[in-house]
């Protein structure tokens, strides 16, 4: 093969023909290309320019990240029987409903206020509430409950979004509080909590995650709808644990007050991301991101 083919065969790659780059070493290995071929500088130098994801991998997609996968719950000699009677305990702990969790971001609030109590929405913060409530009524869905962190703003913000949904149950959790969850990467020089807040807040925000975000339960029958009010830094971290990607990037992202992201989790482990930081109901003078 000459090597112009070859430099073909490298920039084809280059575009995503992993199995023709593949066939081509392994031609290369064999000596097809001839001892004064340079097409292993060539590959050499596509591989190098190719994002680290382009290349396979040994990891993959953890079905089991929640630690809820049917074949995991059950033990060894059980799936044996099961294999002998037809009717597997573990077709009996497979879940089959979808759950659709809706992390709501808080919405404005007063900053100078003297600790928490002190921190309440400020009249902006109300409006966009009100929107976020009536944007979820809008969406015509049947919300299961309405879980919001202890924090001031949080409180408020599920109240006045329960007021267009009437009948849903109100929740608080301290789990779900704002915090440090993991050190950013990379970091940024306004922001530097000390290593013993990331050490405290992380445990509480990464425990928030395991009772929250996980598939549904074997013995859900019906999808559910929930609705989690929280925190910025709170919903970024679920995000990016419940999309496998590294949490360390949760402050990549940015999210207005109000918005709405929204995890959809199958039965299978499979999750979703439907939106992030959805706020186009809101008219463009009412968006802020304190």
């Amino acid at each position: 093969m000459s090597f112009r083919k070859a430099v073909s065969l490298a920039c084809g790659f280059a575009g995503g023909s992993a199995v023709l780059v593949c066939a081509a070493v392994a031609a290369d290995n064999h000596g097809y290309f001839g001892e004064r071929c340079r097409f292993r500088k060539t590959l050499a130098a596509v591989h190098a320019a190719q994002p680290s994801s382009a290349w396979p991998t040994a990891n993959g997609w953890d079905y089991n990240w929640d630690k809820r996968e049917p074949s995991s719950m059950v033990n060894g000699k059980r799936k044996e029987s099961a294999g002998d009677s037809g009717n597997p305990d573990g077709e009996n702990n497979k879940p089959k409903a979808t759950r659709y969790i809706c992390l709501i971001r808080h919405s404005q609030y007063n900053l100078k206020g003297d600790g928490d109590k002190e921190r309440v929405l400020t009249p902006l913060g109300r409006e966009q509430a009100e929107f976020t409530g009536q944007r979820l009524a809008a969406l015509g869905l049947k919300y299961d409950v309405i879980i919001h962190s202890s924090m001031t703003r949080a409180t408020e913000t599920a109240n006045i979004i329960s007021k267009y949904l009437p009948g849903v149950e109100l929740e608080s959790c301290d789990l779900l509080r704002e915090g440090a969850p993991i050190e950013p990467v990379p970091p940024v020089s306004h922001w530097k909590p000390e290593a013993a807040q990331y050490h405290e807040d992380g445990a509480r925000i990464e425990a928030a995650f395991r009772r929250y975000i996980h598939r549904a339960d074997a013995k859900q029958k019906e999808d559910s709808f929930e609705i989690i009010v929280c925190h910025a830094n709170v919903i970024r971290y679920f995000v990016c644990r419940a999309l496998q990607f590294p949490p360390e990037g949760w402050l990549r992202m940015g999210l207005n007050n109000g918005s709405i992201t929204w995890l959809t989790i199958r039965p299978s482990g499979r999750v979703g991301l439907r939106s992030l930081g959805d706020s186009g109901f809101m008219p463009p003078d009412k968006l802020t991101r304190t």
